[in-house]
């Protein structure tokens, strides 16, 4: 998909996520064929500005609009997103178990309610409503992550 296209999908979605005009977004494209991520944003929660960036050189998602819609959720889920963290912060010794649990714990579902409602929003409007299977592609196959687990019996 062209850059043209794609800056299309970003302005949609920030449109149909109202997260325009309460925030000053910006898509911006990654050259750097290095850098490992297929989408990111920098964000200055005080001024309210945000940059999504987009892997231009070599993505690891097949679906860039999928992409691009996962990254704006976590822009809008964002206040959540820091009292979450705050709360860890402030309940928990930092390097603690209980800390590295309670973080883990968070950020595992805070991917996986951006991923459902990314899903949700691209059934509904997206263009290109095939999911990206990229990160499956490098992962462990089902067996691979029973092996060398002890039995229980």
């Amino acid at each position: 998909m062209n850059r043209d296209a794609l800056t299309a999908l970003f302005e949609k979605y920030v449109r149909k996520l109202r997260i325009t005009p309460a925030w000053d977004v910006k898509l911006e494209f990654v050259e750097d064929p290095a850098w490992p991520k297929t989408g990111d944003f920098k964000i200055d929660c005080d001024d309210r500005k945000a940059i999504l960036l987009i892997n231009a050189a070599d993505p690891k998602q097949e679906n860039l609009e999928e992409v691009i819609l996962h990254e704006l959720m976590h822009i809008k889920m964002y206040p959540l997103d820091q009292v979450t963290e705050s709360l860890i912060v402030n309940c928990f010794e930092e390097g603690s178990p209980a800390s590295d649990f309670a973080y883990q714990q968070f950020f595992t579902a805070l991917e996986q309610t951006v991923e459902e409602l990314t899903k949700c929003f691209l059934f509904e409007f997206g263009e290109n409503k095939e999911l990206s299977f990229g990160r499956c592609r490098n992962g462990k196959s089902f067996n691979d992550l029973y092996d060398g687990l002890k039995s229980i019996e």
